[in-house]
C-alpha cells in the first residue's frame, strides 16, 4: 500500500526537478529576446527612424535581411529597438506592479482593520475590469508615451500581485515562528519586514515571471491600437499596425513583429511555468504542470 500511494508521487517529483526540453527552448528564447533588446540597437546596422521612401515594402536582401517598411525604413533595425522598448516597458510595467500590489496587500493585512478593508476595496475595485479594458482607460486618461504606458500596466496588474501576496502573508502568518517573533514583543510591520517577507519572495517572483508575458502582449495591443508609445517610435505592436494594411503586398512588415512577439510571449510562459513547478512543487505534483 505505501508504494501505491507513493509511486504517482515519486514518479512525478523528479520531474519538477528536471528541466524539460520544453523549458530549455523558453529559455533559450529568452535569453535571446534579451541579448536583442540588450545589445541588438548597436549590433545592428542601420537606423530605425531612417526613411528610404523609393524603396518601401522592399523585400529582404543582402542588405535589409529583413527588408523595409511602408516608409522604407529598415525592419531589422526597428525589430532590434523594439525588442528592447517592447520588453522594458513590459518589465517596468510588471516591476510597478509588483511595488503597488505587494505593498497594498501586505501592508493591509499586517495591519487590519481599516486598513485591510481599505487594500481589499482597492483592489475589488480594479478587479472589476479585465486587465486589458483597464489599460486601454487608463491610456485615453494619461495620455501617449512609454511612461503612460508602464503606469497603465503597473496600476492594471497590480491586484494579481495584491492577491497573491495577501494569501502568502496568512499562510505565514499561521506558521509557529510568526507567534514566536509577537510573544517576543515584535509589531506587526516589523514581523512583517523581518520575518514574513523574506518568505514571500517565492510566490512573488513565480506571479512576475507569469505576469511579464502578459504585460508584453498588452504593451502590444496598446501600440498596435495606437494607445501606446508615439507613432514613430518602433515596438513590435506598432510595427504590426503599420505593416497590416499591406499585409498582401508586402506581408513581411507585419510577419516578423508577429513572430517576434510570439516567441518572445511563448518563452516568458514557458519559463513561468518552469518557475512556478519549482517554487510550488507540490502543486506540480497533485496538478501535473508543464
Amino acid at each position: 500500500m505505501t508504494a501505491d500511494l507513493a509511486g504517482p508521487a515519486a514518479w512525478r517529483a523528479p520531474r519538477a526537478g528536471r528541466p524539460s526540453a520544453a523549458f530549455r527552448f523558453g529559455l533559450a528564447v529568452v535569453l535571446l529576446a534579451a541579448a536583442v533588446a540588450l545589445f541588438g540597437p548597436s549590433l545592428v546596422p542601420g537606423d530605425p527612424l531612417a526613411q528610404t521612401l523609393e524603396l518601401r515594402n522592399a523585400p529582404p536582401s543582402l542588405a535589409h535581411p529583413l527588408g523595409l517598411d511602408a516608409l522604407g525604413r529598415d525592419m531589422l533595425a526597428r525589430l532590434a529597438a523594439g525588442a528592447r522598448l517592447s520588453l522594458g516597458i513590459a518589465l517596468a510595467g510588471t516591476a510597478l506592479a509588483l511595488a503597488l500590489g505587494a505593498g497594498l496587500g501586505l501592508v493591509g493585512a499586517a495591519l487590519g482593520g481599516p486598513a485591510a478593508w481599505i487594500a481589499i476595496g482597492a483592489v475589488d475595485l480594479v478587479r472589476a475590469m479585465p486587465g486589458i479594458l483597464l489599460a486601454l482607460v487608463l491610456m485615453v486618461a494619461l495620455g501617449m508615451g512609454a511612461g503612460s504606458v508602464v503606469i497603465a500596466l503597473g496600476i492594471a496588474y497590480a491586484p494579481t500581485f495584491a492577491l497573491v501576496a495577501r494569501a502568502s502573508y496568512e499562510r505565514e502568518t499561521a506558521a509557529g515562528y510568526v507567534a514566536a517573533a509577537r510573544v517576543l514583543g515584535a509589531g506587526p510591520l516589523a514581523t512583517l519586514r523581518r520575518h514574513i517577507l523574506p518568505n514571500l519572495a517565492g510566490a512573488l517572483v513565480t506571479q512576475v515571471a507569469l505576469v511579464v508575458p502578459r504585460a508584453v502582449t498588452t504593451e502590444s495591443v496598446l501600440s498596435f491600437l495606437g494607445l501606446g508609445v508615439v507613432p514613430e517610435t518602433p515596438t513590435w505592436g506598432r510595427m504590426i499596425a503599420d505593416g497590416m494594411p499591406f499585409i498582401e503586398a508586402a506581408p513581411h512588415g507585419a510577419l516578423f513583429p508577429v513572430l517576434a512577439l510570439s516567441l518572445a510571449t511563448v518563452g516568458c510562459v514557458l519559463v513561468g511555468d518552469r518557475v512556478r513547478a519549482v517554487s510550488d512543487p507540490l502543486r506540480e505534483i497533485v496538478g501535473g504542470g508543464r
